[in-house]
């Protein structure tokens, strides 16, 4: 732990050849400043534009020529770094450092040259020597990017990142608001923190200062791919223009490339990467990973030992291929990897967050708790930690229910009101999956739903965030939101799971040895089958994609995941996905995709099995794309699927839309325009009405199956309310529910309509559907339960009575009483305690009152 961060004043000066020491370094740095700045600039200017072996080349001859200044020494160094060179830069340090024993800068250089040479003792040396001096003088008597690097010390040396961002970054920035190293050391603790946001600020402050510098622009690069990967990857077009040799930032590529599937590319940037540094360790991690993932043992194992060539106990190399392996649904080898690391350095707090995250993904619940612990009370700042320690303690509320395939975790009020209904689901959906793919799962799977958004984020993610996913698996493991926490659509809780658990098998199947877009179609073909309302369907939108060759070839499929443009064109890699699996099993059978996954399982690669199962992948391409072109062209055929643009069109003049649907009478576009226009207005006469009706039937009949929210369905009945005809209302809310399994207006209407007609079956049809996209409301279940009582279902009704009083029914007294009288003949105690509780709520209930006389009466005959 680094000791000088006491107040100024508790600082002492030593006495004699510590200060001549200091004194003769300040005069060399003034000495440097004025004879050889500009060559110096010249050097690293080389540097800086990836021009290492020039830098190196000038730095030693003037090191050679015994050019004053720790500059030349410092770029000589990180120029032979930047090469390979890391033995030769050892070397250089060791005498470089005689002559400029109480250079900070120098130090803690040498700190970094010796440990990418292995060199613990030596590095822990320079971090001792670091320390000294700090205790020996002030802040005062260091300039700003000597103040710098005391602050990188520091934090190297356990400091606290608050202090060492408010005493040496910011007090850097004060004394010389040009000081370089104070903006990346600041942008870079903020990034390491993941306060990305703060790191953004950082380096936009820095890069008003120094707009063509590669290493600023490469830090804004990785705070905006935190939030936004497009635009970070886009960001690094700047660093490459100021520096093409950038090897951070090709490496951030490789990363990414990883991510997206694109492992050729990878391959070939790596490639690169070694025309400079043939050495660089991270670069050789991510090459075992690559091989990992291709199944090379022999290349992974060959990889590993030349990221370790110079320091072989390095946890960082093992920390990475772990990191990406987790990233790929590798929990279990990337689990094994960052013991690895651990066993290099029990403290490196990376490899053990990671491990946690590992474990509980994995379901390996307690160790991984454990670890989250200690990385907390190692470091308080580390963000993930603190989070998954805050969710385990939000974890206590939750309840476990087990069954024979599954432990489900929940929310304990929610598990009363629909847990039973979950654990049914879930049993089906092992029943009809584990046989139709031939898995047999010896341990249950652990499935978490959570009714706080921000808690599945932190589960899945490690951190707030992750809008608009509705559930993860992660193999044995699937997290999921509640109906409680999905605010911003309605979704069908019940194809969630489905979908969800359909990843369990094909992750079981492939040992996760799949690539993202073939599971992600799985899973929503397996919606379909199991219920056509669920799942996706083509759409106007996706129509005009598709015809408009927006269509990714299935062999990138998985990088329309990473990448997509808009919230929209993930929808539709889901949904092309999903035609995939569906040209597949139509053209070869389902026992072609389930040899594909047997395959993967096997470590055949994805182009490799389905050209062992179904055809070449150029002929699959082909065949799907014809396939995917006359589905888009089926939808509605009889559609002009023309758009008015807004030259042709005001959305604020019924006059310029009728003139454009004259023009166009079977748009779809211009007809559903007309129609929100002419709803617009409050003031609709009977005849306007009617030619509403007329306007909307039309739609349908040329797009009968449009299941859009926004579409002719809700809006033909909405018209039939105002007109009073009831009926034809009714008949279209049926016809919708048929195609829409997520509307609760649709749903609560159709039980309204149907209750007033006492038709039962109906109003218990519609609240069933009801309570599939949301069972925490009180609204579908007393007309559930009336129509449960109506049709002689008795414990139906109870049971229906029983979720209602868990939940904010407006009328508790009435649904005590209803259960007191249900119960009275098969529990007369328990429907005794129901009327004294409706009682309770509403103390002058006269049927109350006499239904708990009649109790009573019976009990005291019995």
């Amino acid at each position: 732990m680094s000791q000088f961060l006491p107040a100024a004043s508790e600082r002492r000066i030593p006495r004699g050849v510590v200060v001549a020491i200091a004194l003769a370094t300040l005069l060399l740095a003034a000495s440097t400043r004025h004879a050889h700045a500009q060559d110096v600039e010249v050097c690293r200017k080389l540097y800086m534009t990836g021009q290492y072996a020039a830098a190196a080349e000038m730095a030693q001859q003037a090191v050679d020529n015994h050019a004053f200044g720790h500059d030349w020494r410092i770029l000589l160094a990180e120029s032979m770094i930047a090469t390979g060179r890391y033995d030769d830069a050892a070397i250089k340090m060791d005498g470089m450092l005689q002559r400029y024993p109480t250079s900070v800068r120098m130090l803690i250089t040498a700190y970094d040259v010796y440990t990418l040479n292995g060199q613990a003792e030596d590095a822990q040396k320079m971090l001792t020597r670091i320390d000294q001096l700090g205790r020996s003088f002030g802040t005062e008597f260091w300039d700003a990017n000597e103040l710098t690097a005391l602050g990188r010390a520091a934090l190297k040396m356990g400091a606290d990142p608050k202090q060492v961002l408010d005493l040496f970054f910011d007090v850097a920035l004060k004394r010389n608001a040009d000081a370089r190293d104070a903006y990346l050391a600041a942008g870079q603790l903020a990034l390491d923190k993941q306060d990305y946001a703060l790191a953004a600020k950082r380096f936009t402050e820095g890069l008003k200062k120094f707009g063509d510098d590669p290493e600023m622009h490469f830090g804004m690069a990785r705070a905006i791919y935190a939030e936004d990967r497009v635009a970070g990857v886009r960001a690094l077009d700047a660093v490459f223009h100021l520096n093409p040799n950038h090897i951070p930032a090709r490496l951030m590529t490789v990363d990414h490339m990883i991510d997206s599937e694109q492992y050729d590319p990878a391959v070939k940037t790596l490639d690169k990467i070694f025309e400079i540094n043939p050495n660089h360790p991270d670069a050789w991690a991510y090459r075992a990973v690559l091989a990992h993932l291709d199944n090379n043992h022999e290349g992974e194992l060959n990889a590993r030992t030349h990221a370790l060539k110079f320091a072989p106990k390095n946890p960082g190399v093992d920390y990475l291929i772990g990191r990406k392996l987790s990233q790929k649904y590798r929990f279990a080898e990337a689990a094994a990897y960052q013991r690895k690391a651990m066993e290099f350095d029990p403290a490196y707090l990376p490899a053990k967050i990671a491990l946690a995250q590992d474990l509980l993904r994995l379901g390996q619940l307690d160790e991984g708790w454990k670890l989250v612990e200690e990385v907390q009370a190692a470091d308080p700042y580390n963000v993930l930690a603190y989070n998954l320690a805050t969710l385990k303690d939000q974890l206590a509320n939750f309840t476990t229910i087990k069954t024979p395939y599954f432990d489900v975790r929940m929310d304990k009020r929610e598990a009363k009101v629909y847990g039973d209904q979950v654990v049914e689901l879930l049993t089906a959906a092992h029943d009809v999956l584990t046989k139709k793919y031939g898995l047999k799962l010896d341990e249950r799977t652990i499935v978490e739903i959570y009714p706080d958004q921000r808690d599945f984020a932190i589960r899945t993610f490690g951190m707030p965030g992750g809008i608009g996913y509705l559930g993860v698996c992660f193999g044995n493991v699937v997290t999921a939101n509640s109906p409680a926490s999905v605010t911003s659509r309605e979704v069908n809780w019940r194809s969630v799971l489905w979908h969800e658990y359909c990843h369990v098998v094909t992750l079981h199947l492939t040992k996760n040895k799949m690539p993202r877009w073939l599971s992600e179609g799985i899973s929503v073909y397996e919606e379909l089958e199991r219920n056509p309302t669920w799942g996706q369907t083509m759409t106007p939108t996706y129509r005009q994609m598709v015809l408009n060759g927006e269509l990714t070839p299935v062999g990138e499929l998985s990088s329309a995941f990473l990448n997509p443009k808009s919230g929209t064109h993930v929808m539709f890699a889901y949904y092309e996905s999903n035609l995939v699996v569906e040209y597949l099993v139509k053209t070869y059978g389902v026992e072609a995709l389930r040899g594909i996954l047997k395959d993967l399982g096997e470590g055949v690669k994805i182009n490799d099995a389905i050209s062992r199962h179904a055809d070449r992948m150029d002929k699959i391409e082909a065949g799907f794309a014809a396939f995917v072109k006359r589905r888009a062209e089926d939808l509605a055929p009889l559609v002009d699927w023309t758009q008015p643009s807004p030259d042709e069109v005001n959305v604020h003049d019924t006059k310029t839309i009728d003139a454009w649907v004259a023009q166009h009478p079977t748009s779809f576009y211009g007809l559903m325009m007309q129609t929100q226009a002419m709803l617009a207005h409050d003031d609709l006469t009977q005849q306007d009405l009617e030619t509403l009706v007329s306007i909307l039937d039309k739609v349908i009949k040329l797009y009968p199956d449009c299941a859009e929210l926004d579409g002719p369905y809700p809006a033909l009945a909405e018209v039939y309310r105002r007109l009073d005809r009831t009926a034809d209302e009714r008949k279209t809310l049926e016809t919708f529910a048929a195609i829409n399994a997520s509307s609760t207006a649709t749903f609560g209407r159709l039980i309204e309509l149907a209750e007033a007609k006492s038709e039962w079956d109906v109003v218990l049809k519609n609240a069933e559907r009801y309570t599939a996209v949301n069972p925490l409301i009180a609204t579908p279940y007393e007309p559930m339960a009336r129509a449960a009582e109506a049709l002689g279902k008795t414990d139906k009704a109870i049971d229906t009575y029983r979720r209602l009083l868990l939940l904010d029914t407006p009328d508790p007294a009435g649904v005590h009483y209803r259960l007191a009288l249900l119960l009275r003949d098969k529990d007369p105690a328990a429907a005794k305690r129901h009327v004294l509780l409706a009682l309770t709520e509403a103390p002058r209930f006269r049927d109350a009152h006499r239904l708990l006389l009649e109790l009573t009466e019976k009990g005291d005959s019995e």
